[in-house]
């Protein structure tokens, strides 16, 4: 399976009749997950491709890759490996995951010693982008082959967080209406956590987002400052900073 064969993510949903659900398959996280690293990953080569060092699209990029894939490899051990009637065979995904986590740290230093060589940025994401297509395929097949309980089931399927939330919760501003509303503020929430010290986001919502100051407080007391732009009462817009650390 190569990226552009990635058939587009379908949630779960009722299959034959209305009373067969098919469970999200690993197959078709892996799918979604790969389709966001191949468009983060374009944007860089693009501009790389105009001769330009793309600061921005290797930041997005990234975010991706520390917040989404590093996360699924965490819950894939924490969730499938467990499961597995044959561990001898998750041997090389261990070894695979170890390699995923390398990658990335080298990508989050491309440039840092001030050579930001463009050549060796693209060599190492397309690098990357072919070994992630790899290990995933080789990911599915295993565990299907190791009888893990309840067949290669998505970690979402199992408890992790829903995927659909970074792209929802990426920019500048999170409209925390168009996230469910019984998941909005646990996807503002990851949100947040992802801030650095100085960076700042704003909050769009028809109703108070109160409820994600009080959350990030008892998570983080005083590290977030919460500054109310517009304060109803039909809209509410709330500027987010993390604060430096004392």
């Amino acid at each position: 399976m190569t990226i552009g064969q990635v058939l587009p993510y379908q949630p779960a949903g009722k299959a034959g009749n209305a009373l067969a659900v098919r469970p999200i398959g690993l197959a078709d996280e892996h799918g979604q997950l790969l389709r966001q690293v191949a468009a983060r990953a374009e944007a860089v080569l693009a501009e790389a491709a105009a001769d330009r060092w793309p600061a921005t699209e290797l930041e997005a990029l990234l975010g991706y890759l520390r917040w989404e894939i590093l996360r699924q490899v965490g819950d894939e051990e924490l969730l499938l490996f467990p499961a597995c009637e044959a561990p001898a065979r998750l041997d090389r995904l261990a070894r695979d995951h170890a390699r995923l986590r390398a990658c990335i740290e080298a990508l989050e230093h491309a440039g840092g010693d001030g050579t930001r060589s463009l050549e060796m940025l693209v060599t190492a994401i397309r690098d990357f982008l072919r070994q992630l297509e790899l290990h995933m395929a080789a990911e599915e097949d295993t565990l299907a082959a190791a009888a893990c309980r309840g067949g290669a089931l998505a970690t979402t399927a199992l408890g992790a967080h829903p995927h659909d939330w970074y792209p929802l919760t990426e920019g500048p501003v999170i409209d925390l209406d168009a996230l469910p509303p019984e998941q909005a503020v646990a996807a503002a929430v990851e949100r947040l956590r992802q801030l650095r010290p100085g960076e700042r986001v704003e909050l769009l919502s028809r109703s108070d987002p109160c409820p994600v100051w009080q959350r990030m407080d008892e998570l983080a007391p005083r590290r977030y400052g919460f500054d109310y732009l517009e304060d109803g009462p039909d809209h509410w817009r709330v500027r987010v900073t993390a604060r430096e650390r004392e």
